[in-house]
């Protein structure tokens, strides 16, 4: 249960304009609802959602993102600036890291 922080302001001006939040990868849902109650005290005209990857399978948050680009079952994905241990981020794909990896010894 990581608490959540902004490390910087945010330097926005959204009040009555439309605002498109895009992010990564959606898994349990902790940012992005997080991050849209933020934005939405900000009195956007509206705010949307969208994300690369969404992973339902981990949700905590009853959180949807508006748009989607795919949608995957609970797997470790990197590459294409997703990572592991600052690695794997520069692959020039998105791929499913075997569990040996991040998880020695489970099954």
């Amino acid at each position: 249960s990581r608490e959540l922080m902004l490390t910087k302001e945010l330097r926005l001006e959204a009040r009555d304009r439309h605002v498109l939040l895009v992010d990564d990868i959606l898994d349990t849902g902790r940012t992005l609802a997080w991050v849209t109650a933020r934005l939405r005290t900000l009195r956007p005209r509206s705010l949307r959602t969208c994300v690369l990857l969404d992973k339902p399978a981990r949700r905590c948050e009853p959180v949807q993102a508006d748009y989607v680009g795919f949608t995957i079952p609970d797997v470790f994905v990197v590459g294409y600036g997703l990572d592991f241990a600052e690695r794997y981020r520069n692959l020039p794909f998105v791929g499913v890291l075997r569990r040996e990896l991040y998880a020695p010894g489970e099954r």
